[in-house]
């Protein structure tokens, strides 16, 4: 049996390129995330309060407390419509409005249910669905 180095330095090479490739696509994806300072767990942009809002109201609902889930959506919605619908030349209706448009309607399709559940579970796939959807709309506006 002959020792072949040009094998094995063929597959050292393979191995090589393949590890620089999961390296430049990991620093790739990580680059693309935006990371925002928190302050107390809250994000501290602008839709940091939002998420924050969100993040609490569906792990209430998620333990069953759905009476606080329903208040937190509720705050929610009120915050929502008095910042960034008319809340002024910043507010997002203004600067952004066909994504405001879009954020808003994510948001109601998550808070509908909680608040029309106040006293009773709603259906848990379907929150968590609108739930995600919501969040990767808010991303969209930070």
């Amino acid at each position: 049996m002959k020792f072949q180095l040009g094998r094995v330095r063929d597959w050292v090479a393979v191995g090589a390129i393949v590890i620089s490739l999961g390296v430049a696509m990991g620093l790739t994806s990580m680059a693309q995330e935006k990371h925002f300072p928190q302050t107390a767990g809250v994000d501290d942009s602008k839709m940091g309060p939002y998420r924050a809002l969100a993040q609490l109201a569906f792990a209430a609902s998620q333990k069953g407390d759905n009476a606080l889930a329903a208040k937190l959506a509720r705050i929610l919605e009120r915050d929502w419509d008095k910042a960034e619908d008319y809340g002024g030349e910043t507010a997002l209706s203004k600067t952004n409005h066909a994504l405001f448009d879009e954020i808003d309607k994510a948001m109601d399709r998550f808070i509908t249910p909680l608040v029309a559940h106040g006293a009773s579970a709603p259906d848990q796939a379907a929150l968590k669905a609108a739930y995600n959807w919501y969040l990767e709309k808010l991303k969209q506006a930070d």
